[in-house]
């Protein structure tokens, strides 16, 4: 009877030895009973994501996680955010991943999310959404807190562009410039738009009133990953089986869309610290009630990692420890719990790292080996070795009963 497993991803949870946690990780010094009992009863791993050494991003991870190769299936960020902010998505659209970002009057970038705006984003998507340029039609929609989407449709566009946004703060956006001769045209809407975010979002009364409140003002749109909608096969077409998903992070909803997955929307589950994790865990196992295989991304130490804080890491790390003891309760008999992370984001690098990342799986017949801490350091003598992202999906199936015969 085939099983059904559960698959946990604490987004950017990996990192590495803190000076003030006695040269610890955040996850070492954090409390951890729930987690470190998975460890003992389970079995234990690290994994590359993507390879060794390489620095994953957050869609690339995932991809791998779902068992694709990223070289290969890969065509840019943009079109998963798309997918996951609700926007249709048509072959030979171009879409982007924007920051809604703060410039001063030099346009010289101040912060590239605009204080993390979180409310607003809304309104100031309105403004720039429903545009035409050069029989381009632009489309701009908002993401979770200051991130939004930017969709190019008309014939002949491409994905063949440099960012604007220069990935730091302190110099100017940069000119889309086109890496083909075929995307100059998608160069120029690219550069018209952001020209148009500043004029547009300088005055809007929501910058307005940020500025009235001492907050920085999202007065420009900063926009990357460019990409077209690759062809991914679903769960469904790959396995037979019926999944769904829980994510509080547009990107992560549109790869899980993308995989055929369901999305189920969770009150309380968002993409910033202030995340319902406990919410998002429940509502996962009872989504394994109907499904096959159910996926929870949970965001909240990626932020922590990205702003350099391990005190907020490891208080996130207890959290995540606290929501996986109901887990450690509930689970059903017989299914399959694998926990991991989608890349390292350390405190002291603030971005992500090519970092193994910690991995234990948990259920009926796993073998326990002798790992007895669930960590960066005790998870590399696990008795599963250490494995690329890729393979995990392989090792879940054939643990539930799922994997087929290779042979006869």
């Amino acid at each position: 009877m085939p099983e059904r497993i559960l698959v946990v991803v604490c987004d950017g949870l990996g990192d590495r030895p803190v000076s003030g946690f006695g040269n610890r990780t955040p996850l070492q010094a954090a409390a951890r009973p729930a987690l470190n009992f998975l460890a003992r009863n389970g079995a234990c791993g690290i994994l590359d994501i993507i390879a060794p050494g390489v620095r994953p991003g957050s869609d690339t991870a995932h991809l791998a996680l779902f068992g694709h190769d990223p070289f290969k299936v890969y065509t840019g960020r943009g079109p998963f955010e798309a997918m996951g902010v609700g926007m249709e998505v048509r072959p030979g659209d171009v879409a982007f991943r924007c920051n809604f970002s703060t410039v001063d009057d030099r346009l010289n970038i101040v912060d590239r999310r605009a204080g993390r705006i979180r409310e607003g984003t809304a309104e100031l998507a309105r403004a720039l959404d429903g545009w035409e340029f050069e029989g381009v039609e632009v489309h701009f929609k908002e993401g979770t807190e200051h991130r939004g989407v930017l969709l190019l449709r008309a014939p002949g566009l491409s994905s063949l562009v440099s960012d604007p946004d220069p990935h730091q703060e302190g110099v100017r956006p940069h000119e889309c410039e086109p890496k083909a001769p075929e995307a100059a045209l998608t160069a120029r809407v690219v550069n018209a738009f952001v020209k148009r975010s500043t004029e547009v979002l300088r005055d809007h009364p929501v910058n307005r009133a940020r500025r009235r409140a001492g907050e920085r003002p999202a007065n420009i749109v900063l926009p990357r990953g460019a990409g077209i909608m690759p062809h991914i096969p679903t769960f469904r077409e790959r396995f037979g089986m019926k999944c769904a998903a829980i994510a509080g992070v547009a990107l992560v909803k549109g790869i899980c869309r993308v995989s055929g997955m369901e999305v189920i929307d969770v009150k309380g589950a968002t993409g910033g610290l202030d995340t319902d994790i406990e919410a998002k865990l429940r509502a996962a196992l009872k989504a394994l009630e109907s499904n096959d295989l159910v996926f929870v991304n949970i965001k909240a130490a990626d932020l922590c990692g990205h702003d350099g804080d391990p005190n907020g890491k490891v208080k996130v790390a207890k959290r995540i420890d606290r929501a996986m003891s109901l887990v450690k309760k509930a689970l059903p008999e017989g299914a399959i719990l694998a926990l991991t992370s989608d890349h390292s984001t350390p405190c002291c690098v603030k971005d992500h790292t090519g970092d193994p990342v910690p991995l234990v799986i948990y259920g009926k017949g796993v073998r326990a080996d002798r790992v007895r801490t669930f960590d960066e350091i005790a998870c590399a003598e696990g008795g599963l070795g250490r494995l690329r992202g890729v393979d995990l999906l392989p090792v879940l199936m054939d643990l539930a009963g799922r994997a087929e015969k290779f042979g006869a």
